[in-house]
């Protein structure tokens, strides 16, 4: 089943806030990691199209299509590929229970590792109270979002010349300003409340596009970050363990050393 003898199987791969359709989404780098990387089961947790932005202005360059193409590639050759829309994918919340092109599209699952721990997996949006009582402040916030990375890209063309490694400005804001870190600590801990509620072990969700694992509310939060920025997904062992991949960081590393990528994501 594997797309090249180098690469990582897993037991399951979560995958969140791809965003195909925008100028953002870093498609390369994602197709990169689906060449390297399979699962049995591979959880695609929300926003991987982005419906907002395509309404806005369309945008779907040939990379996107293989994006789509390599995904229904896995699920072909075998891989369980199980959709759950998130907030910008909102239009296929109308097809529940339906599948396409052997993905599956579910509201939310139960996940039960192999060590027996069982994980609600669920993009997380109904969680976030801006996104259901006020949608016009949550598409403002989405083009400052935009605008953001549009800067962003300028000063890392800047650091880029430099000499020096990427840096995040919508990351660094999300870390830095007060109001952003309680939102998050609030969507946390909401989550949490409903992995108490429904008796699981977890929680496994995008939205936020931070990528964290921790077990601060009393029962494990893991968010599987985000493909425009930090690129990053969950990853289950064979044994059940869970583990952030962060592969714009491996590959970066790989490039500034000089070393085969194979090097890198061996030592992930």
């Amino acid at each position: 089943m594997s797309d090249s003898p180098e690469e990582r199987r897993f037991r399951a791969l979560f995958i969140s806030d791809v965003h195909l359709g925008t100028k953002g989404c870093q498609a390369d780098l994602f197709l990169d990691f689906l060449k390297y990387h399979d699962a049995d089961t591979i959880y695609l947790v929300g926003d991987i199209v982005d419906g907002w932005r395509l309404r806005a202005s369309w945008y779907w360059p040939q990379k996107h299509n293989d994006v789509v193409q390599k995904l229904l590639r896995k699920g072909r050759k075998g891989a369980r590929i199980v959709y759950l829309p998130g907030n910008h994918d909102e239009f296929l919340r109308d097809y529940y229970g339906m599948h396409f092109g052997g993905i599956e599209v579910v509201e939310s699952i139960i996940h039960e590792t192999a060590a027996g721990k069982r994980y609600l997996v669920i993009h997380g949006d109904v969680f976030d109270v801006v996104v259901r009582h006020a949608k016009w402040l949550a598409f403002l916030g989405d083009g400052a979002y935009s605008f953001a990375l549009l800067v962003n890209t300028y000063v890392n063309l800047v650091r880029r010349k430099l000499g020096l490694t990427y840096w995040s400005l919508s990351q660094w804001a999300k870390l830095k300003v007060k109001n952003a870190v309680n939102f998050i600590g609030k969507f946390e801990e909401a989550l949490a409340e409903e992995a108490r509620r429904q008796k699981v072990d977890g929680v496994i969700c995008g939205h936020i596009h931070h990528a964290i694992e921790h077990d601060t509310h009393g029962v494990h939060y893991v968010n599987c970050g985000d493909w425009v920025e930090s690129c990053t997904a969950i990853a289950e062992h064979e044994d059940g363990r869970l583990e952030i991949i962060y592969w714009a960081k491996q590959v970066r590393a790989a490039e500034l050393s000089g070393e085969p990528l194979q090097g890198a994501r061996a030592a992930a």
